[in-house]
């Protein structure tokens, strides 16, 4: 197949919004194949390993951790290839130059990044076991096993190369599975849900004094993250977490806290065009269901979830629900409905009370993706409004029997409930 049929830059944007992106046509293995290539590159002199979730949050406390060790990388060559991206959008150039002999150079933190997300956490934690020195300091940020049994192993293979192992989180753990990890010989620390976010918990749990712009930028990753949009920067760093690199980011972050330099303004800018412009096909697409007492706003399109839940819910609905190309889906609450979790946790997925994601088993071969498409997720949609039924069904107190059917990474972040979605839609 022509690599141009799958190049996702080369879409109009109502196509773009129907398809998934370009990554999701590579087959699994070539994905693990690199990050296998990359982990020994990155872990072999490494001195600290930081797995984490690759939202603005996680790669928050990865800045936090770099500034500690005084391992931050130059921003300044950052930068510079950030202007290469703005003056080929720009058409100033017929395309940037890909420097790929200072991509391979480019020195590399004693403090490694090993991206990681709810769906590949066990993979990356034993990565770490495999290819990182004896006595390595490790920290996982941001993330939370839905049960021991799926990083028991790798934990075990862990502890007896790590010379210790610290996990600052802020999602909501169940009791037994913290204490299993606890009892692996891991210090675990978990902030309230509704208070601090992972950032805030490395920001106050490391011994170290923070200048200004690391508090700032703390305040304003939980103002995101926990959706309080009371900061207009904290939709910046959301929205440049998703779209740059992950190294770019902690560079940027480590260096100017959430006040980000003006060409980072301009790229941002440039991105949220074609973002507005998915948004408004996305809500355009929406139909409004009755389910019990709750109507919910559902959607599909490849789109920013939570602006596009922000707008149904202005429209009238008490909860939102966008599917994505790639087969999964946001769920999104309210005041009004804040059961999402639960709602997910029937559908091979879980989350928060009002912010949660799943993907239903319900994909076989590429003629249900191509279904998926060309109906615009519909079945994907039929078996998300019978969750809701189900749900209204049940009442609130039943929580935990809905919780018991949640699958792996069933307490996955919000923003990070679509991370394969990410891999799959990057161009």
């Amino acid at each position: 197949m022509e690599e141009e049929l799958i190049d996702s830059s080369r879409l109009s944007l109502p196509r773009k919004s129907v398809l998934p992106g370009t990554g999701f046509f590579y087959p699994d293995d070539l994905d693990e194949e690199r990050a296998e290539e990359r982990a020994k590159e990155e872990l072999e002199d490494a001195e600290v390993a930081v797995v984490t979730d690759t939202d603005a949050d996680g790669l928050g406390c990865v800045a936090l951790l770099r500034e500690v060790y005084d391992a931050a990388l130059d921003v300044a060559d950052f930068e510079e290839r950030i202007e290469e991206r703005l003056a080929e959008a720009r058409g100033e150039v017929d395309e940037a130059e890909e420097d790929e002999e200072a991509e391979e150079d480019r020195p590399e933190s004693p403090v490694a990044l090993m991206g990681s997300s709810p769906y590949s956490l066990e993979d990356d934690l034993l990565r770490v076991a495999e290819y990182a020195p004896e006595g390595i300091d490790v920290f996982v940020c941001d993330l939370c096993p839905d049960r021991y049994e799926y990083v028991e192993e790798e934990l075990e293979a862990l502890a007896e190369v790590a010379g210790s192992i610290r996990w600052f989180d802020h999602h909501q753990w169940k009791p037994e599975v913290a204490e299993q990890v606890r009892a692996a010989g891991v210090d675990l620390v978990v902030g309230e849900s509704d208070e601090e976010c992972s950032t805030d918990v490395a920001l106050r749990e490391l011994d170290y004094e923070f200048d200004d712009r690391f508090v700032e930028l703390a305040a304003v990753t939980r103002d995101h993250d926990l959706w309080l949009n009371e900061d207009e920067r904290s939709q910046d760093l959301a929205d440049y977490a998703y779209w740059t690199g992950k190294e770019e980011y902690v560079a940027i972050v480590g260096a100017y806290g959430a006040d980000l330099p003006e060409v980072v303004e301009e790229y941002i800018a440039h991105r949220r065009v074609e973002k507005e412009n998915l948004i408004e096909t996305a809500v355009s697409r929406a139909e409004f269901k009755s389910v019990g007492d709750w109507t919910v706003g559902i959607t599909y399109g490849r789109c920013s979830q939570n602006e596009v839940a922000d707008a149904l819910r202005e429209e009238g609905a008490d909860a939102a629900v966008i599917v994505k190309p790639a087969g999964s889906a946001s769920i999104r609450g309210s005041e009004d409905f804040e059961r999402a979790h639960e709602v997910a946790g029937l559908v091979n997925g879980g989350g928060h009370p009002k912010a949660a994601g799943c993907k239903p088993d319900i994909y076989d071969d590429m003629l249900d993706y191509a279904h998926h498409w060309t109906t615009q997720g519909a079945t994907t949609k039929r078996v998300i409004l019978n969750a809701f039924e189900r749900v209204a069904e049940t009442p609130a107190e039943g929580e935990d029997k809905a919780e018991e059917t949640a699958d792996a990474g069933a307490d996955a972040d919000a923003d990070a409930e679509t991370d394969a979605d990410d891999a799959e839609t990057s161009e």
